[in-house]
């Protein structure tokens, strides 16, 4: 993977985004309460690429965060590169411009850098984020996402995104969109989970292929969120062979996780709220693994996702991990 020296990669469409982000998502009141501090302490640090969802509930914290900085000189607008993400119950594609105006307002920008689809399961439209029946079931929706993908394409010819992708998309989907007669825009990325224990090798071998960057999330194995994580699961920081291989280069389990994927051509995310571990990660760029570290790390997978998915497990959209 190529980075300027601004440490940005080229995108399909010519833009350009920062290779490490910010990821605001915040599981609890307690985590929202900090999230504006923290967005303001990443972008002192040096982040410019800043990642946040309309259903994260946190755009206006992230918003105040921006223009703070924004109003005392450290940045302009244009040097923020902001995604925002079509939540599920937007899916039909009169709803989606009402979504991404939302999150502007919220925001107060005039345009997203990047906006994409949260993931390719549609639920039933109103304003309940997450729907359910009597049961506490999922009320789910049928919607052709290629004609969302449509009304996506609209978003950015009328100015208001510069570049439009996808999250959570397995090869079939990412076919379906990639396949649509008269399609106008291709996506620049797909965001998805992705760590030493889940390298998605194959998504990242057809994202490749077409020219579509991968992005992962949860690239230090999560913050074991309980609403989404098996609490049972290993904890990836932990594992000795992560452990071993940062000891070698004097740096830290978790900076070896985000280098590792910088390597295989991965935008990665991560999120913290103290400026020393902000600080830390940020020197990601400042050293580099061997092949064979590389090849040893790559023996790490499992195939193992942090992400719960178990109440979309019965949909046909369903799941993500193409391995």
């Amino acid at each position: 993977m190529e980075f300027d020296k601004d440490h940005c990669i080229k995108m399909n469409d010519g833009n350009k985004i920062p290779a490490v982000g910010f990821g605001t998502y915040s599981p609890d009141a307690v985590q929202k309460s900090k999230c504006e501090e923290a967005t303001k302490v990443a972008i002192e640090v040096g982040f410019r690429h800043i990642d946040g969802a309309f259903v994260y509930g946190i755009e206006e914290a992230v918003g105040r965060a921006i223009q703070e900085k924004i109003a005392d000189g450290t940045i302009k607008r244009e040097d923020i590169f902001y995604t925002g993400k079509l939540w599920s119950t937007f899916h039909r594609p009169e709803l989606v411009r009402s979504c991404l105006e939302q999150s502007l307002k919220k925001l107060k920008f005039e345009y997203l850098d990047l906006f994409i689809i949260h993931n390719p399961m549609s639920l039933k439209p109103g304003t309940d984020t997450f729907p359910k029946d009597a049961n506490g079931k999922l009320i789910f929706d049928v919607v052709d996402l290629r004609q969302t993908w449509e009304a996506m394409e609209a978003c950015k010819d009328a100015g208001l995104v510069k570049s439009i992708g996808v999250s959570n998309f397995n090869i079939r989907q990412l076919e379906m969109i990639l396949n649509k007669p008269g399609l106008k825009y291709k996506p620049v990325l797909n965001q998805v989970e992705c760590h030493p224990y889940l390298k998605q090798s194959k998504l990242l071998a057809f994202c490749k292929s077409k020219d579509i960057l991968l992005e992962a999330y949860c690239a230090l194995g999560s913050q074991r969120d309980k609403m989404w994580v098996d609490q049972s699961t290993p904890v990836l920081l932990e594992d000795p062979v992560l452990g071993a291989i940062a000891k070698k280069y004097n740096r830290s389990p978790a900076l070896v996780a985000l280098r590792y994927q910088l390597q295989r051509g991965i935008v990665v995310l991560f999120k913290s709220f103290t400026r020393k571990r902000l600080e830390e990660n940020f020197q990601v760029f400042d050293f580099q693994l061997s092949e064979e570290d590389m090849k040893t790390i790559d023996g790490m997978n499992k195939n193992r996702s942090y992400v719960n998915l178990e109440p979309f497990f019965g949909h046909p959209q369903f799941p993500i991990i193409d391995e």
